[in-house]
This record gives C-alpha cells, sequence and structure tokens, in this order.
C-alpha cells in the first residue's frame, strides 16, 4: 500500500473518531470536550490502528478519560465501519499522548532563560 494512501487513511479516521467522541461519549461521566485526537496511526493491512488522544487535566483525570474511551471502543469502531469505507474494519486502541504537554513544557524552559548579552530586548507585551 502506498504511504499516500495510508496518511490519508489516518487522517480519515482521525477526522471521523474526533468527530464521533462526543456522541459516544454524551451518556458518561466524563467531559468530552476535555479529549482531543491527536492521530492516528493505522497498521499497513488496515487490521489495528492505534488512537493518540491528548486529555486536558490531571494524570488521574486523564487515566479515567482513558477507561472510558476503552469501554467504548465498539461503539467508535462500528461508527468507523458506517462512515468509512474499507475491506477491514480496524480495532482500535487509545493511548494518552503526551506530546502537548511536552511542547508546554519546552515552551516555558525558554520562557524562563536569561537574557543573552548582547541580544536585542523584545518590546514589553501590552
Amino acid at each position: 500500500m502506498a504511504v499516500d494512501r495510508l496518511e490519508r487513511v489516518n487522517s480519515l479516521l482521525k477526522r471521523v473518531i474526533g468527530e464521533s467522541v462526543y456522541r459516544v461519549l454524551q451518556g458518561d461521566d466524563v467531559n468530552a470536550v476535555l479529549v482531543t485526537v491527536t492521530g492516528v496511526n493505522c497498521a499497513k493491512n488496515l487490521r489495528n490502528a492505534t488512537v493518540h488522544v491528548s486529555v486536558f487535566g490531571e494524570p488521574a483525570e486523564q487515566n479515567r478519560v482513558l477507561s472510558h474511551l476503552v469501554a467504548r471502543t465498539h461503539d467508535f469502531e462500528r461508527i468507523v465501519n458506517r462512515e468509512v469505507r474499507l475491506k477491514f474494519t480496524p480495532q482500535l486502541r487509545f493511548v494518552i499522548d503526551h506530546s502537548l504537554e511536552k511542547g508546554d513544557h519546552v515552551l516555558q524552559l525558554l520562557d524562563n532563560l536569561p537574557p543573552v548579552a548582547g541580544a536585542p530586548v523584545p518590546p514589553p507585551a501590552e
């Protein structure tokens, strides 16, 4: 399978799953607004897909939301089967994506660096 096709399938799965998070988690006691689908990595044979999600909140809240997503995996697979035409419906596996937190941490470290001697000083933000 061409890499371009796999990227398009990943993008399509990301969009479909991202749009369905609110519908699937609607009756649960978790806030679906806290969940963002950051990426999907589908296997070359299209039988398995790893769904990377970012959850806003403390680690305990992230684990609670992840357990709800895992419990509702079958509902997400049913939606993917209905909305995406593939030979096989991939089995979904949800994992927490910490890349946004790592990016925020790097930006915080950069903000705390002391100014370099001789470098122009930016004007204060208004």
